[in-house]
């Protein structure tokens, strides 16, 4: 495979994992700490929790697992594409 192709693939996994996890933990941090200044008393909060986070990760390493493994290897992470390739 193209050495072009497979770091396009590289980029758009670390894009998904990067917009998929990262943004699933700042938004449950921002919606968990709103929600207390809104509402005191509220019981339950608006952010997905440390499950919810985990489990964007998880699925978005899958779902990349899945869509571009075949083409780079699907590292997730441009240091160890560079170092692979550099070495």
């Amino acid at each position: 495979m193209p050495i072009g192709k497979r770091c396009i693939a590289e980029f758009i996994g670390t894009f998904w994992l990067v917009f998929g996890g990262c943004g699933s933990a700042v938004l449950a941090a921002a919606f968990t700490a709103n929600a207390a200044k809104i509402s005191p008393d509220t019981a339950f909060p608006l952010g997905i929790g440390l499950v919810g986070v985990s489990l964007a990760f998880g699925l978005t390493v899958m779902t990349m697992a899945y869509a571009i493994g075949h083409i780079s290897g699907c590292h997730l992470n441009p240091a160890v594409s560079f170092g692979l390739w550099a070495g």
